[in-house]
């Protein structure tokens, strides 16, 4: 009888082993394509909706429409994504080339924390836009003031962002690796850097979205090319499905960025994880 038992619990244990594998293979199919099933249903609505409502194209073009117009003027909208593209980047790389010892500054020295802290949170709620003209006064109508823009508006998130990371590590840890002889080099670059490393890389993810928005507001302002420079030339013309084009051009520019620096983080920072 034991015996038996104890073969009816293994076949239940089995059994419900089979369940969960089959729930844990299907988990991982829902999660990678849930975002796509959502993006096509609200494509698909608003292909029905527009011409069901009696829209006309001037007012709200159709999903189509846009990618037909896409389609026909890639030249122009690859031509204008080049210079966004550069001026996006170029802000977001300096802003993590300034933002990340800022970030350092504060954590190490208390004085200057208290000191910077209030004039950082004080310029953060000036909004851009109001910066915009300021800027072109000041910088001409090349590349310096969009890049310029980009980089103030994308420098926040990155300094609190690497500052809340350093911050967050167990002081009894760091006190463990210093009784075991690490000095204060040694302490950053194998105890603080990898336990701050996801929440640096998180102010990232944000920095690079806010970058694109810096960037095309600078367009807005003062521009001869680039993406916020067409959808204003979209507008004179009251052209809305070139506009709308550039808008999606626009967005897949940022979300391409975003999965980048998200990449990035995870050959950078998971790799420690999967080394245990």
């Amino acid at each position: 009888m034991a015996s038996t038992d104890v073969v009816r619990a293994g076949r239940a244990t089995g059994n419900q082993g089979k369940v969960m594998a089959k729930k844990k293979s299907r988990e991982p199919w829902l999660e990678r394509y849930s975002a796509l099933l959502l993006t096509a249903a609200v494509i698909v609505a608003w292909q029905i909706f527009v011409p069901l409502a009696g829209l006309s194209k001037f007012v709200l073009p159709t999903p189509l429409e846009i990618a037909g117009r896409m389609v026909t003027e890639w030249r122009l909208l690859l031509q204008n994504s080049y210079v966004t593209l550069f001026e996006v980047v170029s802000g977001f790389v300096v802003s993590v080339l300034i933002g990340v010892p800022l970030a350092l500054s504060i954590f190490y020295s208390r004085p200057f924390e208290r000191a910077i802290y209030p004039i950082l949170v004080a310029f953060q709620t000036i909004p851009k836009v109001a910066l915009a003209p300021l800027l072109v006064l000041y910088l001409g109508y090349g590349w310096a003031p969009k890049i310029t823009l980009a980089f103030l508006i994308s420098f926040f998130p990155i300094v609190i962002s690497t500052v809340v990371g350093l911050q967050s590590l167990d002081k009894n840890l760091v006190s463990l690796v210093r009784s075991m002889g690490a000095n204060e080099w040694q302490t950053f670059f194998k105890v603080r850097l990898p336990a701050a490393l996801p929440s640096i890389f998180g102010g990232f993810k944000v920095a690079i979205s806010l970058a694109v928005i810096g960037a095309v507001i600078g367009e807005y302002v003062a521009a001869e090319r680039g993406l916020g420079y067409l959808q204003l030339q979209a507008n004179s013309l009251f052209d809305t499905t070139l506009n709308f084009a550039t808008v999606v051009t626009i967005s897949i520019m940022g979300v391409l960025l975003y999965f980048v620096v998200d990449f990035v983080e995870r050959k950078v920072a998971y790799k420690r994880d999967a080394a245990k």
